[in-house]
């Protein structure tokens, strides 16, 4: 009797997938952290991502947002760090990751994360006020091959960031002189986009959705967006800046990280839920409303991404400094 029971225990054993004893799903609440204060982009990106893996019943566990502001998002990146390998815990990243660790103001890297997702692209556009002389794209490159000095751009929030570089690669793309470029930068893309419409600057670089409203009401002119092909929707009309001849594509592009200690199973249980969440009519929804691109990749494709982002911005940064 107790050697067949035995060996039934060993057979059930053996019925048991070799995986099983790595499936992993959190039993505490999850938090998502933002590396900008309420209403920021990562906040606004964390709390769509809250809503419906909430009301869709994705997640199963009490879903929190943490804001943790400040050093261009590497203190959320140091608090996600601080938990360990608790898998509970995930972040919104930007390329400001990769830019501070390049440019020396931060320590934490690609390397100090596990990726999670590239969840969507969101392109940065050139718009100068309706009534500028500056009525194309190509007046833009004739003036700054002309004269760079001539041109004053506003971008937000710092220097070497998105929008600053956003500038420099088209400055580069022509072969204008990166060096002499005026650049002003401002507290945030309203404030860079109330001086372009003030008259006090030439250019602005912003994200799509911060210059839409403006060109709806008829006191912005978008002359190029920097991206690999037309948006869909109202803006369709806009010419991407490789139609006009200047070969730049510039994103600021949202993604999920992890903690750098995250497990394996860790990972493929938020491959899980960032899938079924992408997969959602309101995340699409979402998508479309700001203006974004849906270019998801998962954990082991956004590891190379962001491996190739690292080496592109680095070599920008170089120039821009």
């Amino acid at each position: 009797m107790l050697r067949n029971l035995v060996y039934m225990a060993a057979v059930l054993c053996l019925a048991v997938p070799a995986h099983a004893a790595e499936l992993w799903t959190p039993d505490r609440a999850v938090e998502i952290v933002a590396g900008s204060g309420a209403g920021g982009a990562q906040d606004r990106t964390a709390r769509a991502m809250q809503k419906i893996w909430k009301e869709r019943n994705i997640i199963p566990v009490p879903i929190n947002v943490v804001n943790k502001p400040g050093g261009g998002g590497t203190l959320s990146i140091a608090y996600l760090n601080q938990q360990g390998g608790d898998g509970r815990y995930i972040a919104v990243g930007s390329p400001s990751l990769l830019i501070n660790y390049i440019a020396g103001k931060s320590t934490i890297g690609l390397n100090d994360v596990k990726s999670l997702a590239l969840l969507f692209s969101e392109y940065i556009v050139i718009a100068v006020r309706n009534d500028s002389p500056i009525k194309t794209g190509a007046d833009l490159v004739q003036r700054m091959k002309a004269d760079p000095a001539s041109v004053s751009a506003a971008v937000a929030t710092a220097r070497g960031g998105m929008q600053h570089i956003t500038v420099g690669r088209i400055a580069k793309a022509i072969g204008a002189d990166v060096g002499k470029l005026r650049v002003a930068v401002f507290n945030s893309g309203g404030e860079s986009i109330t001086q372009v419409m003030g008259g006090h600057i030439d250019i602005v670089a912003t994200a799509v959705a911060n210059a839409a409203p403006h060109v709806a009401n008829g006191q912005l002119r978008i002359i190029g967006i920097a991206a690999p092909q037309r948006l869909l929707g109202p803006l369709a009309n806009v010419p991407t800046w490789k139609e006009q001849g200047v070969d730049v594509v510039v994103s600021n592009w949202r993604s999920v990280v992890g903690p750098k200690a995250m497990t394996a199973a860790q990972t493929a249980w938020w491959d899980n839920a960032l899938q079924r969440l992408v997969q959602t009519p309101e995340w699409n929804e979402d998508i479309q409303k700001n203006y974004w691109v849906n270019n998801y990749l998962g954990s082991t494709e956004s590891q190379k991404f962001f491996a190739s982002q690292h080496e592109e911005l680095r070599g920008v940064l170089n120039e821009l400094k």
